[in-house]
């Protein structure tokens, strides 16, 4: 799959409206978008499978696919049928996710979330990069090869990235190392370096590192940092992101809130001249592709033709 400078994350209430979405973002000019997994929500890779047969050029990618409750044998064989509907427009990433989510809710045990994590994107690599797997770790014991005789489809494999370790990890056996609400100077500055860190221990190229925005089109600051509460004001009461946040220079408050300079570091807002010029400034900086999540304030629908527009007219080497 090519380089895109951005991406749009596009969620609706319904799978109808999301495909509707979808359509819309290519027929705009947006070179990829994400589909991110929260709870007991529409699966993304059946919606891709819907949407690879009534699209053409967008790329699709998941941010992300909890590992513990999917087996990778399982995802691979999901992944062949997306593969050959859309080849060369998927993206699987893949992440341990939360304890409160992996044992609160699905009641399994959270362990060593790392080692998940590289075992799992071991078993999935050797499936859908060489056709065949024989690994035996302290998690997984697999041993399996693709049926048929197509050759293996090698979908990127991007993983989700908070802290340091991560990002090593990221740099040593990903596509891609994807974050979230981290701001800008802690990817320069924390991410890249262990990124990169990561990909050097292995000998290998570093990955590219996804940054995700949170994008407002709207001049109206406090109207800005008030819709910014409501949509990702909840991730500062999860005890990793909260971790993130004070490394970053931007601790929560005492009862588990973002403050407004947290709210004005993460979320890029403005007409869309100045969204468009701090995009390229964020990219300028290190940052190879932006994962953008659209900050509705006023008109929703208005709003995220807007975003869509200037993803579209980001220039690829900016």
């Amino acid at each position: 799959m090519d380089s895109v400078p951005a991406s749009l994350i596009i969620n609706r209430a319904t799978p109808h409206e999301t495909l509707a979405a979808i359509r819309e973002a290519e027929e705009r000019g947006v070179p990829a978008m994400w589909s991110t997994l929260a709870g007991i929500s529409p699966d993304p890779l059946t919606l891709f499978g819907a949407a690879a047969v009534q699209t053409a050029r967008i790329n699709m990618g998941t941010a992300i696919l909890p590992t513990y409750p999917r087996h990778p044998a399982a995802l691979a064989s999901q992944a062949q049928v997306l593969a050959d509907l859309a080849p060369g427009r998927v993206r699987l990433g893949i992440g341990p996710s939360h304890q409160f989510i992996i044992e609160g809710m699905y009641g399994m045990p959270f362990e060593h979330p790392l080692e998940n994590l590289r075992e799992y994107v071991t078993v999935l690599r050797g499936l859908l990069w060489d056709g065949a797997v024989n690994f035996t770790g302290r998690q997984y014991r697999v041993k399996a090869r693709l049926a048929g005789g197509a050759p293996p489809p090698r979908i990127p494999i991007p993983v989700s990235a908070l802290r340091p370790p991560a990002f090593r990890l990221a740099g040593e056996i990903s596509d891609g190392a994807i974050s979230w609400l981290c701001p800008v100077p802690y990817l320069v500055e924390v991410a890249l370096p262990a990124l990169r860190e990561g990909a050097e221990a292995a000998n290998r190229p570093t990955p590219p590192l996804i940054g995700h925005v949170p994008v407002a089109i709207s001049e109206d600051l406090p109207a800005v940092r008030a819709a910014a509460q409501k949509l990702i004001g909840p991730y500062a009461r999860a005890p990793f992101y909260a971790r993130m946040f004070a490394d970053a220079g931007y601790p929560v408050t005492a009862d588990g809130k973002m403050t407004d300079e947290l709210l004005d570091a993460l979320v890029v807002s403005g007409n869309a001249a100045t969204v468009t010029a701090r995009l390229e400034a964020i990219r300028a900086q290190g940052i190879d592709e932006l994962m953008v999540t659209t900050i509705p304030v006023g008109d929703v629908a208005a709003e995220e033709a807007a975003v869509g527009a200037v993803l579209a007219g980001l220039a690829p080497d900016a």
